[in-house]
């Protein structure tokens, strides 16, 4: 981090200086901690650049020039995302800052910070990763700016990037250039990404799969019919006596296992052409095209590489990397953490080192396919798995050396807090599947669903003495869990501090539809199996259920069905998400184009409305804050506009109140009657449910709206919930 830390090493220099616009943790749960420690185990001097200034090359000179290369990181989330909200709006914070001070990092910061590098010291390596980069390999919608824009590896100029689990490569690239090897000439890493003239390919053996269009019909060549009368031509017959005798070739009968190698060999020496950046920036069918091929591509067993042209030049994917080992992933994780921020930073409160401070990473990947979520694309599907020695030993460490640990570990999970160890049922299944999902549209045959190793996990971890809790705060993946009984109980009965957080994300199966979700049903059946085993425990406990608005696919229909639900199961939810279009993610896709790159694409297929305009998006959040006040007014006109006026009103059965003595004096601000254009006042809202309000004369002779009474309304789940009171020790 500093030159004094350097002299006191006795280093000169650094062979590879990290770029990274978070403050640097040292903890296997932030990227540049990880990578850090990596290359370090390996023999290499890694220097760290937290948080530069980016408004000159200075800063970057911090530690001198690099030996053999620079890696530039946004950080541990794409920094459009860390900084703007889903309304677009600039946070007011950042969770991986100092003080969550927030403007500490540019807007898209590996571009920035590989721009600065470059003028800082020319002529040395820039290698780009994380999941910025990640999630922008390839030509990709871009929310903020609301455009295509291209490869991360234009704007940038960076010499390579690297995708996905990226610890094989890594190494692999470093031993390559201090080898002495040019950074040019490294071509062949799995996970890795780069650019050159278009048209280039490895080799000869090399053979080309054009995907640049959609099929269309195309003409019909009428059939000869055999029993014609036709005049024997003898020239034509003379020539074809001339002809040589063809070359017989013998059929060979192959197995089904050599046919799959086969395919499987012919699939390393083919490179699937996307259509170019000029394409898809153009052509809202042609990109949803590209991006169903891009993640039929994504499985590191069948996936073949892609290039994607951009003007004159060529972006080169190779295959996706090969998920780690066990043992791999257990070295990964037991390299000497301090496992505690810098100490340059103090006592300075960062709020994502203390979310994370007392838990530990089991897992990575992801098998569930959500189109809004990225983890496949940056993860991939295939669950990577720590062995139980390895998290048992992370678990006593925290307890020996984690500053106040009080005796609770607060999440053993990962993307998905109970896909610990489960996989295909046969490996080269796996290696074959085309599947975006192993649980959607059901889970598959050949999952193998057996959470008995997360179970035993569980146990043991509960019984290291000096743990009193053991929590589970990822995200659960319910229809799964209802597979295993004996999981839920074990959950239910030792794991929940109370409340439970899920997320459905939707009730409606339209919209579930294109998340790749499963049906509210798996939500019931999970719901009755957590209330009984809470009940055999003699515990008071409850699901705090998620949900997305304005997600690709969902109509005002859809909302207001989602809002009745929640009205129906007494949830008034406080923290809602509204969907965000992040890079490269299938619902991005949707939301971009219109069509729904989970099926195949033409000129004709479906077609996905979506909520784009601010207030449809407002709309659709304030449906699921349907009880907050300051929601009521845009309710009440998107309920008149879809003739549902009806669910207006003071009653048990209806949505919103007609009015409420909340509203200021009684009546919608100034600023609220503009904003509804001409929405139905009180009165006018009574007709359409035929119920018609009186009025009393107001001074001046014109009649004052009455207040409608306020209905008597049943307390939130969350309201139910009873704290114990905190001791007070004399």
């Amino acid at each position: 981090m500093t030159r004094a830390e350097m002299e006191a090493l006795g280093w000169d220099s650094c062979d590879v200086i990290l770029v990274t616009g978070d403050a640097y943790i040292d903890h296997p749960s932030f990227g540049m901690a990880l990578v850090g420690r990596l290359l370090e185990a390996q023999g290499y001097r890694v220097g760290i650049i937290s948080q530069p200034d980016w408004q000159s090359a200075e800063p970057f000179r911090a530690l001198g020039k690099p030996n053999l290369y620079w890696g530039i990181t946004a950080g541990n989330m794409d920094s459009m995302v860390n900084r703007y909200t889903a309304d677009r709006k600039i946070r007011s914070d950042d969770a991986y800052t100092p003080n969550a001070e927030p403007n500490k990092r540019p807007d898209r910061a590996v571009t920035v910070y590989a721009q600065r590098v470059r003028e800082a010291y020319p002529g040395v390596p820039v290698v780009i990763g994380s999941i910025e980069a990640s999630l922008r390999r390839i030509a990709h919608y871009d929310y903020w700016s609301d455009k295509v824009r291209r490869s991360v590896l234009f704007e940038s100029k960076a010499d390579l990037l690297i995708f996905g689990n990226a610890e094989r490569a890594l190494v692999d690239v470093t031993r390559r250039i201090a080898a002495g090897e040019n950074i040019k000439n490294i071509r062949d890493i799995r996970g890795t990404a780069f650019l050159v003239p278009q048209g280039w390919l490895p080799d000869e053996e090399w053979s080309v799969h054009n995907s640049t269009r959609v099929d269309v019909p195309g003409r019909i060549d009428t059939h000869p019919n055999p029993y014609a009368m036709a005049q024997e031509d003898t020239k034509a017959c003379a020539t074809e006596n001339a002809k040589p005798e063809p070359e017989v070739k013998p059929v060979i009968i192959m197995t089904r296992e050599q046919r799959q190698a086969a395919a499987r060999e012919k699939a390393m020496k083919t490179v699937v052409r996307l259509p170019s950046f000029e394409t898809v920036s153009e052509d809202p069918v042609m990109y949803a095209h590209a991006s169903r091929v891009f993640h039929l591509e994504s499985n590191p067993g069948n996936a073949r590489a892609l290039v994607q042209a951009h003007g004159d030049r060529d972006v080169w994917l190779n295959a996706p990397p090969l998920p780690l080992a066990m043992d791999e992933m257990d070295n990964v994780y037991d390299l000497p953490y301090a496992r505690n921020p810098h100490p340059s930073y103090g006592k300075a409160h960062i709020p994502a080192w203390e979310m994370i401070r007392y838990s530990v990473n089991i897992m990575r990947g992801c098998f569930g396919g959500c189109t809004f979520c990225s983890i496949t694309e940056h993860e991939g599907r295939i669950i990577q798995s720590r062995s139980e020695p390895s998290i048992l030993r992370e678990i006593e460490m925290i307890r020996d050396t984690t500053k106040n640990f009080a005796g609770t570990i607060t999440d053993l999970g990962g993307p998905t807090a109970n896909m610990y160890r489960l996989a295909c049922k046969e490996k080269s299944i796996e290696e074959s599947c085309r599947r975006l999902s192993c649980v959607y549209p059901t889970i598959c045959s050949n999952l193998g669903t057996d959470h008995s190793k997360l179970i035993q996990l569980y146990r043991k971890a509960r019984a290291i003495p000096g743990v009193k809790k053991i929590l589970i705060g990822s995200g659960l993946r319910y229809d799964l869990a209802v597979r295993s009984p004996e999981y839920v109980k074990e959950l239910v009965t030792h794991h929940v501090g109370g409340l439970l957080k899920i997320a459905p994300e939707h009730t409606e199966q339209g919209t579930l539809s294109k998340m790749m979700k499963p049906g509210i049903g798996a939500y019931d059946e999970f719901k009755r199996m957590f209330e009984k085993y809470s009940i055999e425990a003699g515990k008071k406990q409850y699901l705090i259920p998620y949900f997305i608005a304005a997600h690709p696919g969902s109509t005002d229909e859809d909302m207001l069905n989602l809002a009745l639900w929640l009205k129906k199961n007494n949830f008034k939810l406080d923290q809602v998400q509204t969907f965000t279009p992040t890079p490269m993610a299938m619902a991005t896709t949707m939301y971009h184009t219109r069509k729904n790159p989970l099926k195949k694409v033409t000129e004709d297929s479906e077609v996905v409305e979506t909520a784009r305009s601010g207030k449809m998006r407002k709309a659709h959040k304030a449906f699921l804050r349907y009880h907050h006040p300051e929601n009521w007014p845009i309710l009440r006109e998107t309920l008149v506009k879809m003739g549902r006026g009806d669910l207006i009103g003071n009653g048990e059965r209806h949505l919103v109140p007609a009015w409420h003595p909340s509203e200021e004096n009684g009546t919608a601000q100034a600023g609220d009657r503009k904003r509804q254009g001409g929405m139905p006042q009180p009165h006018q809202i009574a007709t359409v449910k035929q119920r018609k309000p009186e009025a009393r004369p107001a001074p001046g002779g014109r009649a004052a709206p009455v207040a409608a009474a306020p209905e008597r309304a049943r307390p939130s789940i969350l309201a139910t919930i009873k704290t114990k009171p905190k001791t007070i020790r004399k």
